[in-house]
């Protein structure tokens, strides 16, 4: 496992469930295409992967 995760908001949430609009906030995603690097972890990639439609994932 990398150290960190870039995750970057490649797709908007006006249409999603807001369970999914609250998971991209608690990542720290606020607008469109922002970056934040989060730390590699179980809970990080679970919350990634609920919400991977909307998001692009770089490991660092």
């Amino acid at each position: 496992m990398a150290d960190k995760l870039k995750i970057t908001l490649v797709k908007s949430t006006i249409g999603a469930i807001p369970k999914h609009r609250k998971t991209v906030e608690a990542l720290g995603l606020t607008k469109l295409h922002k970056t934040v690097e989060q730390k590699d972890n179980k809970a990080i990639r679970g919350m990634v992967h609920s919400i991977q439609h909307l998001v692009k994932v770089e490991e660092v």
